[in-house]
């Protein structure tokens, strides 16, 4: 869902897409849960909701029907590969988005992390080990903490202009609104 809402917005008023990482949820363990644990959290409704919402959005949906993973890795990986470019962050924020949503895969696993590596053409071998030697732990926490004080406490979340948050998978509609909001803030800033 946010990713299309963020393709829609660069469509719409030629927006400039910055994606950040979040821990969603740091009480996960390494590998994970197992999806029945979430389903007894929020219920069916919650995955119908998340998949009309997908399938909404023209957007797969497919996640591994038996564990949640725990994304921190993957997170970490995005922040190592922010260090070579704006590009390569966005290759594999997107390749292991589709990992994850398209393609059932566990996207806290290293196998399946170097191979979206690979994939995008990034050395699998030095972003591993970059992150496995803590190096990228600080910034996803520094921005899931900033994220938190500016109330953000769930994803997709949108901060427009640094001025307006849109939070939630909302319609193209309602980001228009915070769109509109940041552009008379900037004016009224003057």
């Amino acid at each position: 869902m946010a990713r299309e809402r963020a393709a829609w917005l660069v469509r719409q008023v030629g927006a400039r897409v910055d994606w950040f990482p979040y821990d969603l949820h740091p009480e996960y363990p390494r590998e994970g849960i197992p999806r029945a644990q979430l389903l007894a959290r929020y219920g069916e409704r919650f995955t119908d909701a998340v998949r009309m919402s997908a399938e909404d959005s023209g957007l797969p949906y497919n996640p591994n029907p038996d564990v949640i993973p725990n994304s921190r890795r993957a997170l970490e990986l995005g922040e190592w590969a922010r260090t070579h470019g704006h590009d390569a962050h966005d290759r594999l924020h997107e390749r292991v988005m589709d990992a994850y949503w398209a393609e059932s895969r566990d996207i806290g696993d290293w196998t399946v992390l170097r191979e979206c590596l690979t994939d995008v053409g990034l050395d699998a071998d030095a972003g591993q080990l970059a992150v496995e030697s803590g190096e990228f732990s600080e910034p996803v926490d520094a921005s899931t903490m900033w994220a938190q004080q500016h109330g953000i406490f769930a994803v997709p979340a949108f901060v427009i202009n640094g001025r307006v948050l849109v939070s939630g998978a909302v319609p193209h509609e309602d980001l228009m609104r915070g769109v509109e909001r940041a552009l008379e803030l900037a004016r009224e800033e003057g």
